[in-house]
C-alpha cells in the first residue's frame, strides 16, 4: 500500500479550481440518459465514481434501451442506488454489484419501496444488501410509494429520478429525511430535464409522468464538498484561500460549510463562482447539528483539532453507511493523532491536544478520510497518509491541488 508524506505545513494560500461535483455530475449523466435530445455536460466530475456510472449507461445503450446488463458499479452511492430503481421501474434482467464495502451499506428501505410498487428484485447476497438481480415487474401507474428518509437520502433522490419512467405517482417519506440539501440537487435538476416535482415539505412528493427532454446543455458546477477541505486550510493557514468552480449561486448545500467557518471565526467571501477563506488556529470551538451537510462536516471534525475547546458533531448517523463507518474511522484516526475523542450512534466529540508527531493515519479506502486528514499537517506536525489514492473516488488530483496551496 502506498503512503504520502505530509507536513508540518505553516500557510496556506492561493487558488484552487475545483473539480466537478460528483453529486450533480452522476444525477445528470443518468437524466441525460433517460431524456429525449442529446445533452451537452459541461464541467463533468472524472473519476471513479463517474466512470462506473458513463461504463454503466454506456452498457445500457442510448435511452437505456438494453433490457439485460451485469453492472459493477464501484463503491459509488450515486450510481447504485438511483440505477436500482430506474432499471426496477424499465423491465429487463439485470446484475448490479460493487467492491465489498458496497455489498455492506444497507440498500433494503429502496428494494423495499420498490417491490412494494410490484418490482422484482432479489438480493444476490446478504439480505437488504448488495448484489442485487432484477427481473421485469408489473408496475402500475400513478402510485402511492412510502420510502424511509432517515438512513439515506439517496433512496428518497433514486425514487423521485425513476417515478417518470413508471408514469408519475407519489412519494411519501417515513421518518425524518436526512441531508436534505442532497434531495434539493435532485429536484433541481430534474426541472431542469422538464419534471416539476411538487412537493408538501419533505414528507410527501408527486411526480408527473411526463418524459425527460434535454435542457440542452448542462453547466455541473465545482465540488462544493471538496471545497471545503482547501476552505478549512485557509481557516487555520492564514490564507486567503480560494476556491473557483462554486460560490453564492450552488445548489449544493455543502456550501454551508462556510457558516460553520465563520463560528469557528474564519473569515469568508463569496461571489457568483468563487469562496475565499482566511483565518488562524486556534479558532473557536463549536457544537452543531451537522445533518444537513455530512460530508462537509468530515471536514469540520478535523477542524476540531484546531479549536480552543472540546467540539461536538450531532445528528452524522448517516456516516455509519457511507464509504466506511466514518465515525468508527474518524474517532480511531483523530485518536492516534493525539486529539480526545468520545463516538455515539450518531455523534462525535473530539477535545483537541498537542498533536503526536510521525503518525501515520488510515483512509479506509474513502476518500473524504484521505482528504479531511491532510489538514492535520497544519498542526505543526509531519503525518503520513495511508493508501492516499484513494482519492480518485471523487478527486484524483486532490493531493497535487492541496501541495499548490500549502507551505
Amino acid at each position: 500500500m502506498s503512503s504520502l508524506e505530509l507536513g508540518p505545513l505553516h500557510r496556506a494560500a492561493g487558488t484552487v479550481r475545483l473539480p466537478g461535483s460528483k453529486s450533480i455530475s452522476n444525477r445528470v449523466l443518468l437524466l441525460a440518459a433517460l431524456a429525449q435530445g442529446a445533452t451537452d455536460v459541461r464541467g463533468l466530475l472524472d473519476a471513479d465514481d463517474t466512470r462506473v456510472m458513463r461504463e454503466a449507461l454506456g452498457k445500457l445503450g442510448a435511452r437505456m434501451r438494453a433490457k439485460q446488463a451485469d453492472l459493477f458499479l464501484g463503491n459509488a452511492g450515486t450510481a447504485f442506488r438511483p440505477l436500482t430503481a430506474v432499471l426496477a421501474l424499465s423491465g429487463g434482467e439485470y446484475r448490479l454489484s460493487g467492491v465489498p464495502r458496497m455489498h455492506e451499506r444497507p440498500i433494503g428501505d429502496l428494494v423495499d419501496a420498490l417491490r412494494a410498487m410490484g418490482a422484482r428484485i432479489d438480493y444476490l447476497g446478504r439480505e437488504g444488501f448488495p448484489p442485487l438481480a432484477i427481473h421485469p415487474g408489473h408496475i402500475a401507474a400513478g402510485q402511492t410509494v412510502k420510502v424511509r428518509g432517515d438512513v439515506s437520502s439517496q433512496y428518497l433522490s433514486a425514487l423521485l429520478m425513476a417515478l417518470p419512467l413508471a408514469g408519475g405517482g407519489a412519494i411519501e417519506v417515513e421518518g425524518d429525511l436526512i441531508s436534505k440539501p442532497y434531495v434539493e440537487i435532485t429536484l433541481n435538476l430534474m426541472q431542469r430535464f422538464g419534471v416539476e416535482v411538487a412537493r408538501t415539505g419533505w414528507s410527501r412528493f408527486r411526480v408527473p409522468g411526463n418524459s425527460y427532454a434535454s435542457p440542452g446543455t448542462v453547466l455541473v458546477e465545482g465540488d462544493a464538498s471538496a471545497a471545503s477541505y482547501f476552505l478549512a486550510a485557509g481557516s487555520i493557514g492564514g490564507g486567503p484561500v480560494r476556491v473557483e468552480g462554486v460560490g453564492r449561486g450552488s445548489i449544493q448545500g455543502d456550501v454551508r460549510f462556510c457558516e460553520v467557518l465563520e463560528k469557528m471565526g474564519a473569515k469568508v467571501a463569496m461571489g457568483d463562482d468563487w469562496i475565499e477563506a482566511s483565518g488562524r488556529a486556534p479558532l473557536r470551538a463549536f457544537d452543531l447539528d451537522l445533518n444537513h451537510i455530512p460530508d462537509a462536516a468530515m471536514t469540520a471534525a478535523v477542524l476540531a483539532l484546531f479549536a480552543d475547546g472540546p467540539c461536538t458533531l450531532r445528528n452524522i448517523a448517516s456516516w455509519r453507511v457511507k464509504e466506511t463507518d466514518r465515525i468508527a474511522a474518524m474517532a480511531k484516526e483523530l485518536g492516534k493523532l493525539g486529539a480526545g475523542v468520545e463516538a455515539g450512534a450518531d455523534f462525535l466529540k473530539v477535545s483537541p491536544r498537542k498533536l503526536k508527531p510521525g503518525v501515520a493515519v488510515d483512509t479506509y479506502d474513502d476518500h473524504r478520510m484521505a482528504m479531511s486528514l491532510s489538514l492535520a499537517a497544519f498542526g505543526g506536525v509531519a503525518l503520513r497518509i495511508n493508501d492516499p489514492d484513494c482519492v480518485a473516488k471523487t478527486f484524483p488530483e486532490y493531493f497535487t491541488a492541496f501541495a499548490g496551496i500549502a507551505q
